[in-house]
C-alpha cells in the first residue's frame, strides 16, 4: 500500500465543536501523522501523511466530524508523501 500526503480545508460549523481534538484522536488511531488547525475564516485546515487507505478513512471521518459539527465542504489536495512529520498535533 502506498503512502501519501493530503492537505484538506474543511468548511461548515467546525470551530468550537471539538473538531480539532477529535480529528487528532482519529488520526492517531489510524496511525496518521500531521496537524490540524483553525483558520481565521472559520475553516479547519488538516495536513496528514500515511498510508493512502488510512488517509481515505480519515477523510470519511472528516466529512462527518464530531457530534456538534456540521461539515459543508471538504477541499482535498493530494500530494507526494515526504515522511517529514512526526506524530499528529493541534496547531494553535
Amino acid at each position: 500500500m502506498d503512502k501519501a500526503r493530503v492537505h484538506i480545508f474543511v468548511s461548515g460549523i467546525v470551530q468550537g465543536v471539538f473538531y480539532r481534538k477529535n480529528t487528532k484522536q482519529k488520526a492517531q488511531l489510524l496511525g496518521i501523522t500531521g496537524w490540524v488547525k483553525n483558520l481565521s475564516n472559520g475553516q479547519v485546515e488538516v495536513l496528514a501523511e500515511g498510508y493512502k487507505g488510512k488517509l481515505e478513512d480519515l477523510i470519511k471521518w472528516l466529512k462527518k466530524g464530531p457530534y456538534l459539527s456540521r461539515v459543508d465542504k471538504l477541499e482535498i489536495n493530494w500530494k507526494k508523501y515526504t515522511g517529514e512529520i512526526d506524530g499528529f498535533r493541534i496547531i494553535f
